[in-house]
């Protein structure tokens, strides 16, 4: 947690290397976590011409389950964050900026780290997630009477239906030059 006065003192800003164990509050705030690794934070927070920069590098380990196979899958996560804060006073001459969520409100004079990057890391959960053989192998799921296909699989097969269906389709060969 970084204050707005501290951070205003310090003209080169302030820069942090911290271990944020986040764990618990994520999986309280989205199920589909199964575990998290303890989250490496480096970064700078300065103020320059009326605006709080935010700036850090997390890394971490995240653990869901696979979209197909509900499996667990570990995936390596390396982000780049950047945000930027405006202080509540001023926040009514940039509430356009606010309003696009460009610009963040300082809250109670004071800006949490481990609130930023908890919200960065439910953001940046992938919808798509998959076992290395998963994403090796075109092997999809399938049971009785039904199988999962992907989106080019079920645009080719109503290709075809359609060409089927055609009135026309029965024509197919009729004129064809004869040897």
């Amino acid at each position: 947690m970084f204050h707005i006065y501290d951070i205003q003192k310090n003209p080169d800003g302030i820069s942090f290397e911290k271990t944020l164990d986040l764990q618990e509050e994520l999986q309280a705030r989205n199920s589909e976590i199964l575990a998290l690794s303890p989250v490496e934070v480096t970064g700078n927070v300065r103020f320059e011409s009326g605006f709080f920069f935010l700036d850090y590098r997390m890394t971490y380990a995240i653990t869901l389950a696979s979209s197909r196979s509900l499996q667990p899958v570990i995936l390596q996560e390396v982000q780049e964050v950047n945000e930027l804060f405006v202080a509540s006073e001023a926040a009514l001459k940039e509430q356009d900026l606010i309003d696009e969520d460009l610009v963040l409100v300082v809250e109670e004079e004071r800006i949490v780290l481990e609130e930023s990057v908890a919200d960065n890391i439910l953001l940046n959960i992938p919808l798509k997630v998959l076992t290395p053989d998963e994403e090796a192998g075109n092997d999809l799921p399938s049971g009785q009477a039904w199988s999962l296909m992907t989106e080019e699989d079920f645009h080719q097969k109503a290709q075809e239906k359609k060409e089927a269906n055609s009135p026309f389709a029965q024509l197919q060969g009729l004129f064809e030059d004869e040897d």
